[in-house]
């Protein structure tokens, strides 16, 4: 049985991805883990009075919804699963994961339409990359559809 992280966050997208993971899990009777990265480093260039703590409480509150939303929506397919939110860089923050998690499988979201910070170009290379230096397979849901 093997271990999937699936890094997600909120939107119609990333819902269609959620439910690959899913399925996915499902299929190989293995455990589902999502993933969420709050990263507040916009703040630091912010030309205007804020409050860091109280923005990043409020994002971490957002992350703990969406991680539950994606929780109970795989236990509707019976399928267990768990999320983890941590804060950080993505990047680095999903490597720690993957080691200290023994992750077999990540799932990286297709990015949507227009909405995504992700270019599909930019998401496989942060694929390859990831592969190379965890050895963890890395499976982007819907992929074949576009190549």
């Amino acid at each position: 049985m093997g271990k999937i992280l699936c890094a997600t966050r909120g939107g119609e997208a990333a819902i269609k991805n959620q439910e690959a993971a899913i399925t996915r899990a499902k299929e190989q009777a293995d455990e589902l883990v999502f993933f969420y990265v709050v990263d507040v480093e916009f703040m630091a260039s912010a030309h205007y009075a804020v409050r860091s703590d109280v923005v990043t409480d409020e994002m971490v509150q957002m992350a703990d919804f969406l991680m539950a939303m994606a929780v109970e929506r795989a236990e509707k397919q019976d399928v267990e699963a768990t999320y983890i939110v941590r804060h950080g860089k993505f990047a680095e923050e999903l490597k720690a994961t993957i080691d200290e998690a023994e992750i077999t499988l990540v799932i990286l979201g297709r990015p949507g339409e227009g909405e995504s910070a992700f270019k599909l170009a930019g998401l496989q290379q942060v694929a390859a990359s990831l592969e190379e230096e965890t050895g963890v397979e890395v499976w982007i849901p819907g992929l074949d559809e576009v190549e």
